[in-house]
């Protein structure tokens, strides 16, 4: 596709297929003209934004979500339109809104949680009305195919068919060739700090729509109602819960990928095999960024001192985009002391047994103690609550939390969390039916003294000790994306 081209939107319509098929050659044919000339500036990618197709598949993506059913500062909820208003006439309304310009975001509204870890810090969500969050789902869907082209393979966080658990592989297949300083790094504030006219500035080099770029801006200038009902306007950052946020993130940090990879590119000082084992002749450092969303961090196959000085490196970049590496959070470490990432702890220590040292990926404190909390708060022995479903909810918790470490090594961590949780429900149980011990084994033993699964109302604790843990295969540069086959290196 030609430098600066316009999409091709007075062609004659192709024949009318089904919205979701339509809407994913939509993104096919964005993703191939990206990749393919990465100069190319889209111009009328409104009109991709406007078409029904696009709108009923962000409408059934809202619809879909766990927050769906979350109200905005207006109380709509994606429910409430589905059942009184009607999908159709509200989606010709909105559409009918965005082409003649009146279309205005309301203002986030404010909601504050817990941050994990139990820090006792809060988060900052901004939940937008059900309009805006279509609308931004809608951008999404035109956006997200054009700069996943440009996107560095480094990046893991809230990108199509990538998870932490590469994040944890990358580090861990660098970790073992040599790559084992690193920069625990951690951004201030990422979400509520960068700089509007940055990632505008940004965005501008694939985007020359200015109703595409005047939307973006909207949202990002939109306000928040606080949980006090009052106003506050929105100078830097783009809010937490919104579903643009993830990809304007990614879009502004990207440059930090590009920064730190660019001498892994074809004609850089680290893109060959024979060029990187020079460097490590002459004493020259390596590096390798792998970051997932805001969280990152920069393997270094050198000393502390050239950390030291990737880390001024990174904070000169973040500068220029409103960004600022955390003083008390972001430190230097050896892999050898490990450190704590996606929940996991990396460590690079001896077998036991040899003298041969090894990578090894466990299951960080911090998650084990957030999973013992919840189990704790379901069997609290004063609650009343029916065990059937506490049962499903613990196993929900389990299985999901089990799920994401199982490449870990943690067999015998699942072993004490199942021991922990069992004790836990067995006391609760005591408690509930004022059991005495006799009652409790002559319920779940066999007559030939074996302990049987532990159940109420058909429904059997979990076990996550049962799960096959696996090492997780590194992907590297073969991930595949929705459009094509596999990413560029």
């Amino acid at each position: 596709m030609p430098r600066d081209a316009p999409v091709d939107v007075g062609a004659p319509r192709e024949p009318i297929v089904g919205p979701y098929r339509r809407v994913s050659e939509m993104q096919a044919k964005l993703h191939r003209w990206a990749a393919v000339d990465p100069g190319c500036r889209f111009d009328d990618l409104f009109n991709f934004v406007c078409d029904p197709a696009t709108l009923l598949v962000a409408f059934e993506r809202v619809a879909g979500n766990h927050g769906a059913n979350t109200p905005g500062v207006d109380g709509l909820t994606a429910a409430h339109v589905e059942e009184v208003v009607g999908v159709s006439g509200f989606l010709d309304d909105l559409r009918t809104r965005l082409k003649d310009g009146s279309f205005r975001p309301l203002p986030v509204r404010e909601r504050k949680i817990p941050k994990p870890g139990g820090s006792g810090k809060l988060r900052k969500l901004g939940i937008p009305t059900i309009a805006d969050r279509v609308v931004q789902a809608a951008l999404k869907l035109v956006l997200e195919p054009i700069f996943e082209a440009d996107f560095e393979p480094v990046s893991y966080g809230f990108r199509p068919k990538r998870r932490a658990q590469d994040a944890i592989a990358e580090i861990h297949h660098y970790g073992t060739q040599g790559y084992r300083w690193v920069l625990d790094a951690d951004i201030e504030a990422c979400f509520d700090s960068i700089s509007h006219s940055a990632l505008l500035d940004r965005m501008r080099l694939r985007v020359k729509d200015k109703r595409v770029l005047g939307l973006v801006k909207a949202f990002l200038k939109a306000g928040v109602l606080t949980e006090i009902g009052g106003r506050e306007d929105t100078h830097t950052g783009t809010p937490q819960g919104g579903i643009l946020s993830p990809l304007l993130a990614n879009i502004a940090l990207s440059v930090l990928d590009e920064h730190l990879m660019r001498p892994w590119k074809p004609g850089g000082s680290m893109s060959t095999a024979y060029l990187r084992s020079r460097r490590r002749v002459k004493g020259l450092p390596r590096w390798r960024i792998v970051r997932y969303a805001d969280d990152f961090v920069v393997l270094v196959h050198g000393d502390q001192t050239h950390v030291e000085a990737l880390r001024e490196d990174v904070a000169n970049v973040l500068g220029p985009l409103g960004l600022r590496l955390s003083e008390s959070k972001t430190q230097v470490v050896h892999m050898s002391d490990g450190f704590d990432f996606l929940g996991f702890h990396i460590r690079w220590k001896r077998k036991r047994g040899t003298n041969k040292w090894h990578v090894y990926t466990f299951i960080a404190d911090r998650p084990l103690r957030s999973v013992k909390a919840k189990v704790r708060a379901l069997t609290n022995r004063k609650s009343q609550q029916h065990p059937g479903a506490v049962l499903v909810r613990i196993n929900q918790i389990l299985r999901g939390w089990t799920n994401y470490f199982r490449h870990a090594a943690c067999k015998r961590t699942l072993s004490r969390l199942f021991h922990f949780v069992w004790w836990r429900v067995i006391r609760w149980f005591r408690a509930l039916h004022r059991w005495r011990w006799k009652d409790v084994r002559r319920r779940f033993t066999t007559p030939d003294g074996r302990w049987k699964p532990v159940e109420a109302d058909g429904i059997t604790l979990f076990n996550p000790a049962s799960v096959p843990v696996t090492r997780y295969r590194y992907r590297g540069n073969t991930i595949p994306n929705p459009w094509t086959g596999a990413t560029a290196a």
